[in-house]
């Protein structure tokens, strides 16, 4: 379906509701039958199809394991936190590792943003865990936690061929009939400029700490009251799991947390391997991630059973609390699924396409393929549907008479897809945003107001370097 105009309504009415009122499931829902209503063509039709659109997106493999894999979370969380293996663990960087300062504690969260490059997911789930108790022990912002959990991970993914990321980008083109996927991505990965500069910046802040406006005013809540949350802020993940106590007795051994961490990450690359059947560019993100937090659950469980430090009946009582504390995020992501769902079936990303293509003069096409996408991911939450979109649209354009067959396609490709990452970065109803908001454990809106001029810096700069080059390559 080609709605127009229209098609722009559900994840515009979502995204400022949602930024308005706060209440982020109703404005997702909200922008959800806005776009149902226009689909069925009436206020009652379409009220059924919004209430079956979150139902429908759980029939889908892929997103079901997305929404246990989030719960899930929770458990792991809530495990770590009850064993003692989180307090021993930040008792050792603090101690041991001499990570005793506010600089060591963000480069290692940067660290561990660009070492953990399977999966994004993956990647802010271990950097949350990591560095989370250590942010709140040297008072530190969840919110700049949650902004250098997102800044390197889409990001850092991207641009690594050899992971999830790359396995569906290799897909796509693989689909538009590319002689060589795996050589022109590489070859698109310099003009992947938002990534590049995404990275750098998270880099900078690391280093030095910049955080202007809103991000400053959280850094000075938290050195000068302690609080870890803005008034009236609602964590994703409920602070009865987060701020856990462990079990009393509890030896506080970091292998309770070192150990299910590690395995989280060794299970990812086995999981895209197994289900890949030897081939890790075609395995499956989603189930490989699913598998690895069961392990990494599991484990975290078995590890204080055996070592007696709580009982069978107590764990399996935190291990609920745990899953269910992380319910309000599973139904967020759902929701935000069933909006992505509904803009397809609007064919929202198509029509944005075809007003901004027109007329365009030649040194402008990079920078407005990266702005059409970046647009494209803002309002339909997905990157990789960005992709799904805009590489074809990519690679058409570098065809045209007068373009540079091999330099050209790939300064248009980078663009796409930086364009994508960048909308994504920012957007509200991203997963890969709210998976951020969840591993440092902050209000979601929080996050993405402060790392607004982040991503905004980053991305006006990549418009820029875009126009110089498409002027050279034109």
């Amino acid at each position: 379906m080609n709605a127009g105009w229209v098609s722009l309504l559900p994840p515009v009415l979502a995204i400022g509701l949602a930024l308005l009122t706060r209440q982020v499931h109703l404005s997702l829902f909200a922008g959800i039958y806005a776009g149902t209503w226009a689909l069925a063509g009436g206020p009652l039709s379409g009220l059924r199809l919004a209430l079956e659109a979150p139902i429908t997106v759980l029939t889908d493999p892929g997103n079901a394991r997305v929404v246990v894999f989030s719960a899930l979370v929770g458990a792991l969380i809530a495990l770590t936190q009850y064993s003692g293996g989180v307090t021993g663990f930040v008792t050792w960087l603090t101690r041991r590792a001499g990570i005793r300062t506010a600089r060591r504690a963000r480069l290692l969260s940067f660290g561990v943003g660009v070492l953990v490059f399977v999966e994004s997911s993956m990647t802010s789930l271990v950097n949350g865990a990591v560095c989370r108790p250590l942010f709140d022990r040297l008072k530190i912002s969840r919110e700049q936690l949650a902004y250098l959990c997102d800044a390197t991970a889409a990001p850092i993914c991207i641009l690594i061929p050899l992971n999830a990321w790359g396995a569906y980008l290799i897909g796509v083109l693989h689909n538009e009939q590319v002689a060589d996927p795996v050589g022109l991505l590489i070859q698109a990965m310099p003009y992947n400029l938002y990534a590049w500069l995404a990275v750098a910046l998270a880099l900078f802040v690391a280093v030095t700490g910049w955080a202007p406006g809103r991000m400053g005013r959280a850094e000075r809540r938290v050195r000068e009251t302690g609080a870890l949350l803005p008034p009236g802020a609602t964590p994703v993940v409920d602070a009865e799991i987060t701020e856990l106590a462990p079990v009393e007795g509890s030896p506080n051994n970091a292998l309770h947390f070192v150990l299910p961490v590690v395995a989280l990450v060794a299970l990812m690359p086995i999981g895209l391997y197994i289900t890949g059947d030897g081939d890790l560019t075609k395995g499956s993100g989603s189930t490989s991630v699913l598998w690895a937090v069961v392990g990494a659950t599991a484990l975290a469980a078995i590890l204080p059973l055996l070592g007696r430090v709580a009982s069978g009946p107590a764990l399996s009582a935190v291990f609920f609390k745990g899953f269910g504390g992380l319910m309000p995020l599973a139904l967020l992501m759902v929701l935000a699924f069933a909006l992505g769902d509904v803009t397809r079936a609007l064919g929202t990303g198509r029509f944005v396409a075809e007003v901004a293509h027109a007329a365009l003069p030649a040194f402008a096409v990079p920078a407005v393929i990266f702005v059409l996408g970046a647009g494209m991911a803002f309002a339909t939450g997905t990157s990789w549907g960005t992709f799904a979109i805009m590489v074809p649209i990519a690679l058409g354009v570098a065809g045209a008479p007068g373009a540079a067959p091999d330099a050209h396609t790939a300064l248009l490709l980078g663009a796409a897809l930086g364009g994508g990452i960048f909308g994504d970065h920012c957007s509200p109803i991203s997963d890969t945003t709210l998976i951020a908001s969840m591993a440092a454990g902050t209000d979601h809106l929080e996050h993405v107001r402060t790392q607004m001029p982040h991503a905004l810096l980053a991305g006006g700069t990549a418009v820029l370097l875009h126009l110089a080059l498409g002027a050279l390559l034109a």
